[in-house]
């Protein structure tokens, strides 16, 4: 039963990228869901910006400059699952930033019937916790590293078969550098790779599947104030994102409008089949920020069930 209800749960998940690029060889494709409705607001270009905590699952450079500590939660809703990423940032003046993060996809509960009646309910849930650092080195380069321990799980509850438990486990990583043209420059070029580790291995060797690992290079780009509106920002992004064996990458871009610092508009779009264009916004007052972003198109919104992102933020 555990192996019918996972391939159920991998299979929406596979055909659904599989629309996007060929990863039908690929494991763990819940680590492609993006975390954060700022980084879906502007269309998953976010390599080059400092996002906060939406960074550890990004770029993890994009710390490297935090000043403030900041906790936060990224809930998502979509087709596939229900998400939450919870991160903790500390940043320290001499040591660097240090970050921990746990984020969780719950597939729904499945129903075990034995041909009588419900005789149990199985969980199918991945999990991603992550332990990140990110410095500066000289005033024009961040670096940052993520380590991630990632698990799918199966748990059963009530009379389930002897095989309904199931957890696979493995570990990777995160690299990523931003690098500013000058120290008073308005653009920053960001790299990233992500999800580069062992494979995930649910039955037996045989069986294992690679990570989904991707390069993902991207520039920002920091307009000055709009005429004469002087507490206006604009940025505009730009990213390329492919496998590690580079062959044919697909697009982002993305933009976002903030005005006194507080208040944010966001629209980006992912430029490849099954991607499609989203929309954000944001709000933020005393340390506390809230953003909402959501798809407009794409696999998921033809399907009818367009993703929402909402992202609670206290900065202090």
């Amino acid at each position: 039963m555990a192996g019918v209800v996972g391939a159920a749960v991998l299979a929406t998940w596979s055909s659904a990228a599989r629309a996007q690029s060929d990863v039908a060889t690929e494991g763990a494709l819940f680590l492609l869901l993006p975390v954060g409705a700022r980084s879906v607001g502007m269309g998953h270009a976010v390599v080059a910006e400092r996002s906060g905590s939406e960074s550890v699952w990004w770029n993890p450079s994009g710390l490297a400059r935090l000043e403030s500590y900041e906790v936060a939660i990224h809930h998502s809703q979509n087709l596939i699952a229900t998400g939450d990423a919870v991160s903790v940032v500390l940043p320290f003046p001499i040591l660097g930033v240090f970050a921990i993060s746990a984020n969780v996809l719950n597939y729904g509960e499945q129903e075990i019937n034995d041909g009588t009646g419900t005789v149990g309910s199985l969980l199918p849930r991945s999990f991603v916790y992550a332990a990140t650092y990110a410095t500066n080195v000289g005033d024009r380069l961040g670096a940052g590293i993520s380590y991630k321990v990632v698990q799918l799980r199966f748990d059963c509850t009530g009379s389930c078969p002897p095989n309904a438990r199931i957890a696979a486990t493995t570990s990777a990583l995160d690299l990523g550098v931003q690098y500013d043209l000058h120290p008073t420059s308005p653009v920053t070029v960001g790299f990233a790779v992500r999800n580069l580790g062992l494979r995930v291995q649910v039955n037996d060797s045989e069986q294992s599947d690679p990570l989904p690992t991707r390069v993902q290079i991207g520039v920002s780009y920091r307009l000055p104030p709009l005429g004469q509106v002087k507490d206006t920002e604009l940025r505009v992004s730009g990213d390329l994102v492919d496998k590690l064996q580079i062959a044919s990458p697909s697009g982002r871009v993305g933009l976002e409008l903030v005005y006194q610092k507080r208040y944010f508009f966001r629209t980006g779009y992912v430029l490849e089949e099954g991607g499609g264009p989203a929309i954000g916004a944001g709000f933020g007052a005393s340390g506390l920020f809230v953003d909402i972003a959501r798809v407009m198109g794409g696999l998921y919104a033809e399907a009818g069930e367009p993703p929402v992102h909402v992202s609670l933020r206290y900065l202090f």
